[in-house]
């Protein structure tokens, strides 16, 4: 069993498969997180099969755990059923707009976060591929995703066949705020950053990217506003695409 002070991402899966019983049951405890109105605005999809994991693949960059996991669960925000149910029920819905995205985002991930918690209970491995908003389009159509249903996180899931060593954290007065938000000064983010930027994974991270700090591997290589920019427009898109957002033509509504 393991706890948050020790949770890791794993990439590395044994051959051991992940029951349809264990998995199922997780998933419905997990349903027990907190949800806006109680309306549960989240769907999973859940991928097996090797043919589907293959064509998922390159839509998370070909990371290997992909394949390799037993399981691949897609979460989604998801309007759609909610919609459904108050049509059929003489209902006229109205979540067709950017804040239901929002709410439904966070449903989504708050329902992510609570089932990687319980999977940790369990001994199982998992890592959360944030490359599932890259290309949200190309997804939605391997999965066959309806209107108002957006990916936002996707975990590869099995038991666990590395133990790599626990990430970094910056301290708890770093992000914490009594009473308000108190902005940083230069002497603040020395102190809060010392740790991290010591490291010797860190300092050879710079080496290697030919950089003079950590900070410009993360503007300048990983995370780059060009980068940022283009996968904002990605996104903007799908969502108008997937109905919450309305199109614009000429500057104008449509």
């Amino acid at each position: 069993m393991k706890n948050l002070n020790t949770r890791r991402s794993i990439r590395k899966y044994s051959f051991r498969d992940v029951s349809e019983e264990l998995l199922n049951r997780l998933m419905a405890e997990a349903a027990r997180t907190q949800t806006m109105g109680n309306l549960q605005l989240y769907s999973v999809v859940v991928t097996r099969s090797p043919e589907m994991k293959k064509k998922l693949a390159p839509l998370h960059f070909n990371q290997p755990m992909v394949t390799e996991a037993p399981v691949v669960l897609t979460i989604c925000a998801d309007f759609n059923r909610t919609s459904t149910w108050a049509r059929c029920r003489n209902a006229e819905p109205g979540y067709d707009n950017f804040l239901s995205f929002v709410n439904a985002a966070t449903d989504a991930l708050l329902y992510t976060q609570t089932l990687c918690n319980l999977m940790d209970e369990e001994g199982l491995g998992y890592c959360y591929l944030g490359t599932t908003i890259y290309q949200p389009q190309q997804i939605i159509d391997l999965l066959h995703l309806p209107k108002l249903t957006m990916p936002v996180a996707t975990l590869t899931v099995g038991w666990p066949d590395e133990n790599p060593p626990l990430s970094d954290r910056l301290p708890l007065e770093s992000f914490v705020h009594e009473e308000r938000y108190n902005d940083y000064l230069a002497k603040d983010i020395d102190n809060f950053y010392k740790n991290k930027e010591e490291l010797e994974e860190n300092r050879n991270f710079v080496r290697i990217n030919h950089k003079e700090t950590l900070a410009q591997v993360f503007t300048d290589i990983r995370y780059t506003r060009k980068d940022n920019e283009a996968i904002s427009d990605t996104l903007l898109d799908t969502l108008r695409r997937q109905g919450f957002l309305p199109f614009r033509q000429h500057g104008i509504i449509i």
